[in-house]
């Protein structure tokens, strides 16, 4: 494997320009992750790393890396589990555990399974990857809070194709009921999903409707914007006394030329000379 680059380890807000550059560190880390494994899922790595990077660097969320069972830390659920790449990425950048353990995805008892694990890796919240379980958990959270009358929010990012689970919206519904205005969905949607586009296999739009009709508070806004992240992230809940759904509209592949908005990269993983074609359009700088 090449050495991925060094990031930020403190607890300081980035600015829109810093979180840009450790965003495209966190692509090449997944990337570098699945070229070792043979495996992995790096287009949905690539549309959702600056989600991922403005979340946990920009003070966002209430957490703390040296005590992550700290009982009042937000709670964020991957639940497009699949995605672990650019997740174990953000979260071993971030200080919840070394980098020199990215090297060891998927190997034969490596704790960086292929879908995360809470009990494995610190920072993990839920077990996901089985698409449409990351929110009725995400819900179950917020609604435990809300019953201890604890200011904790839970954040969820789910996939668009995983949308079409109806698990996610009985949550949704649930969620509604309870006014739930502590629950946040970010959708990583980058129209791409196993196999095909999202609206060649099962339409969504008009998405933002369909959110608004289950009872969320709804905006849609650019996934790659670190700036209209920053304000949306810290400007919560969208309306209080509703649930909030950020649709984050992305590109899979996000980042490489040769992966961006290509179906067969949602397992497309990176062949060496690929790796290094995408260090340089990243501006990532590598050992040889």
């Amino acid at each position: 494997m090449e050495a991925v680059p060094s990031s930020p380890q403190s607890e300081d807000v980035l600015s829109p320009t810093a979180l840009r550059v450790l965003a495209n560190r966190i692509r090449f880390s997944a990337m570098t992750m699945t070229n070792h494994s043979g495996l992995g899922h790096t287009g949905g790595d690539l549309s959702s790393a600056d989600v991922l990077t403005t979340l946990y660097f920009s003070g966002a969320l209430q957490i703390d890396p040296a005590n992550p069972t700290w009982a009042q830390r937000d709670r964020f659920i991957m639940s497009k589990g699949h995605c672990s790449g650019a997740f174990y990425s953000t979260l071993a950048f971030r200080g919840f555990f070394p980098q020199e353990m990215l090297g060891s995805f998927m190997d034969p008892l490596s704790k960086l399974n292929g879908h995360p694990d809470r009990n494995k890796l610190p920072g993990v919240e839920a077990n996901t990857g089985p698409l449409g379980h990351g929110l009725p958990i995400g819900v179950g959270a917020a609604l435990a809070a809300r019953m201890r009358k604890e200011n904790w929010r839970v954040f969820v990012l789910v996939g668009d194709g995983e949308l079409q689970e109806g698990s996610n919206w009985e949550a949704a519904m649930s969620a509604q009921h309870y006014g739930l205005d502590n629950l946040i969905v970010i959708v990583d949607r980058n129209r791409i999903q196993q196999g095909d586009f999202t609206e060649n296999i099962s339409r969504m739009e008009d998405l933002a409707s369909r959110w608004r009709a289950f009872g969320f508070a709804t905006v849609e806004l650019d996934g790659h914007d670190h700036a209209m992240l920053l304000e949306r992230f810290h400007s919560l809940p969208i309306e209080p006394g509703k649930p909030s759904c950020i649709i984050a509209n992305t590109i899979k592949g996000k980042g490489v030329s040769f992966a961006e908005n290509k179906p067969a990269w949602h397992h497309g993983v990176p062949t060496a000379e690929q790796l290094r074609a995408a260090a340089e359009e990243l501006g990532i700088e590598v050992n040889s």
